[in-house]
């Protein structure tokens, strides 16, 4: 035992056991609506204010069962929930109390885990009612029940039983708020219900979304309790044992709940078969705090810490490369192979689309833009909604970014430089952001607001390389900048240096003015320059400001060539419109070189070139050039489409191989092949993932129309 009480260094040390269930403990004890204070029901935090005898009791039973760790009588204990008993007025009288009585009977040798449970809203969603909650009212309620637990004598608190992972992120602000009014910091541990069918969150969270986010909001210990017994649980402990950097619980239910002969609740699991899972996940994934939730019983403690007092819990691994997250689900920050492809069109600054969507309030419009670009590869949505015509930008990123959230799976790239903006998103997006953006230009007070926001919300944050002096223009100013905003950032606010993107500034290569003729040049040795001298950092760019102003093919050619340099030069994300980049090795020599010509500054005529030839091609012949596969076989045909993810016109080449050479012989001697090819160009790094899933959407119709041939 920790005479400490560190419970950390606790669990690093030995298994540590929580206690049951409140409730099921309660049960036998036959409570009158006296002891509750006149209650018409079973509001337990009652009990610390009429019966605080019966809560020791409960305590007492579950340290003599072998509990190190008791949670306070405080799961219902918000002000939200109270107000549903009348009991709002008693809020911080209730959780200072249910601390002080848990505090009393664990004494100097145990730990007191000040329980947070659900407020019954669930913000993250657009029901009318349940959704009708603000980030900040969530935080204030948070707040204050936090900081009574803590002033009680809790050594940390669990956010328990979460549905909502809005809520949670709520939750921990609140708890972080609360700290600084008592003066006094505890570690904080979040444990998330998953649902037994498809083991997610209510609102659709997975577990690495789940993981991803807590990391960002650098939580001390995460797992997961009730909602389901242990084995259902099995796969979610199984993704946090592997990759958790912090310790992982498994707090769980006796069971799925049935229902008894006489219309009761029953959890059919005993202590030895809850025991016997448990000790399980110890042994095979590194757990290291159990504990039982609903339906056990001092009993089920009792077997469990005997199940696991000779155990030792695994070694958490290091932390992981950092992860974006959206409501659904997580993703690398850096895509291998690199880019990460940014979606740059729901965007009012770069796409008259959208700007006139928003000026329509066509939010279902906008969705669907965003979509597109999800379903054309991008990894990341860049969300940007500033107009000179309308004054209310927080407004409405707040509302969008709320909707998209709800309805794609790529996380969200906030797109401003208003702080107030920043945070009315990062209030409504349940999942990792990104902030896009800070910089130098009018000095530090920006940044100086910005940076703790990211902190405070778990968000990544892109950094321009723009000072006092202007936007950088050759790579020893851009480093010179990254440097110094790495130091503010990072150093003294203790922005973590693997979530700090700098872009490095595109300019237009099409202007014709001598100024921006070597620009590409100086950005491309930027990134080098900034990868190099700031080792963890990352880059990003919106590359397609490099070929504003010409026709849409020779945007097409002049990005991805340029793309293609900034990813040889170290790259980790790229803006850009998913839809309209091609691979480096399918664009044509000649045009390669006439796109090369103008990055690379190689020719005095490098502009007039590479304009001249796309009027020469005319945009109809751009566009629609002459059927590549008109003369082809069969076989031929199809190895073509699933290269280059062309998926109409599939189905014919399917019928035409089949009644050339068999159905079993086109499926493994055509489209398998075609596929392996894919996969290798992927793995030696010439395609990245979304062309490599458009051309398994290639595959999925050709294998459709096949399996009526087998």
């Amino acid at each position: 035992m920790s005479s400490s009480r560190d419970i950390l260094a606790a669990a690093r040390d030995h298994v540590v056991v929580y206690d049951g269930g409140m409730g099921a403990t309660l049960e036998p004890m036959e409570l009158s609506a006296e002891d509750y204070g006149g209650l018409q029901g079973k509001c337990h935090e009652a009990l610390v204010l009429n019966r605080p005898d019966v809560i020791e009791q409960v305590h007492n039973s579950m340290l003599e069962a072998g509990a190190e760790v008791l949670e306070t009588d405080s799961f219902q204990g918000s002000r939200l929930k109270l107000d549903e008993w009348g009991l709002a007025e008693h809020t911080v009288e209730i959780n200072r109390g249910a601390a002080e009585i848990a505090r009393k009977a664990a004494g100097p040798g145990r730990f007191v885990a000040g329980s947070i449970g659900p407020t019954g809203f669930l913000p993250a969603s657009n029901d009318p009612t349940l959704g009708e909650i603000s980030f900040k009212r969530l935080v204030e309620v948070f707040e204050e029940q936090a900081g009574a637990l803590v002033e009680g004598g809790s050594d940390l608190l669990i956010i328990e039983t979460a549905q909502d992972i809005l809520e949670v992120r709520a939750a921990i602000v609140g708890a972080r708020e609360a700290f600084k009014r008592v003066d006094r910091a505890v570690p904080i541990q979040v444990s998330v219900s998953l649902l037994p069918n498809g083991g997610k969150m209510l609102l659709g969270t997975d577990i690495e979304a789940v993981l991803a986010i807590a990391e960002g909001m650098r939580v001390d210990i995460l797992g997961l309790n009730c909602s389901t017994g242990p084995e259902d649980m099995r796969d979610a402990i199984r993704y946090l044992g592997e990759r958790s950097p912090m310790p992982v619980h498994c707090i769980p239910n006796a069971g799925l709940p049935l229902q008894g002969p006489d219309g009761e609740t029953v959890f059919p699991e005993s202590p030895e078969q809850v025991a016997s899972v448990l000790g399980g996940f110890v042994e095979r994934h590194g757990v290291g705090i159990v504990g039982g939730c609903c339906g056990t019983t001092p009993e089920h403690i009792a077997a469990l810490a005997e199940r696991v007092k000779d155990l030792v819990p695994g070694e958490r691994p290091p932390p992981g490369p950092p992860r974006v997250a959206s409501m659904m689900g997580a993703f690398d920050l850096v895509q291998e192979p690199a880019p990460t492809l940014v979606g740059e069109r729901v965007n009012s600054q770069g796409s008259r689309k959208a700007k006139e969507l928003l000026l329509a309030d066509d939010y279902d419009g906008l969705l669907a833009v965003a979509e597109d670009q999800v379903n054309g590869g991008a990894h990341i949505l860049d969300l940007c909604v500033a107009l000179t015509e309308r004054a209310d930008e927080d407004v409405q990123m707040s509302e969008l970014a709320e909707r998209v959230s709800l309805s794609q799976p790529a996380p969200l790239q906030i797109d401003s430089t208003e702080p107030e903006v920043i945070e009315a998103a990062l209030e409504r997006i349940p999942g990792r952001a990104i902030v896009n953006s800070v910089n130098l230009e009018a000095g530090r007070e920006k940044l100086d607001r910005v940076v703790p926001m990211a902190i405070r919300h778990g968000a990544a944050l892109i950094a321009l390389t723009i000072d006092e002096e202007g936007m950088a223009k050759t790579a020893e100013r851009k480093l010179e900048i990254a440097k110094r905003i790495k130091q503010y950032a990072c150093d003294e606010h203790g922005l973590d240096p693997e979530v700090l993107i700098f872009d490095a500034l595109t300019f237009t290569l099409t202007t014709g003015e001598d100024e921006w003729k070597p620009s590409a040049v100086a950005t491309i040795e930027g990134i080098t320059a900034i990868k190099q001298g700031l080792p963890g950092v990352k880059t990003s760019l919106g590359v397609s400001n490099v070929s504003f102003g010409v026709s849409q093919p020779a945007r097409a050619v002049l990005n991805s060539v340029f793309l293609h340099h900034c990813v040889e030069a170290g790259l980790d994300l790229a803006m850009v419109n998913p839809n309209h980049i091609t691979p480096y090795g399918e664009i044509s020599d000649s045009e390669r070189e006439l796109a090369d010509d103008l990055v690379f500054n190689r020719r005095e005529d490098a502009l007039e070139r590479f304009i001249a030839h796309f009027e020469s091609k005319g945009e109809e012949e751009a566009e629609e050039a002459e059927d590549p596969t008109a003369d082809m076989e069969p076989e031929q045909a199809l190895h073509w489409h699933i290269l280059r993810r062309k998926k109409d016109g599939v189905e014919d080449w399917i019928d035409r191989s089949v009644e050339k050479i068999g159905a079993v012989p086109t499926l493994n001697g055509v489209l398998l092949p075609a596929m392996k090819e894919v996969g290798d160009k992927f793995g030696a790094g010439e395609l990245i993932l979304p062309f490599v899933l458009q051309s398994a959407e290639v595959m999925k119709r050709a294998v459709a129309r096949l399996e009526g041939y087998l």
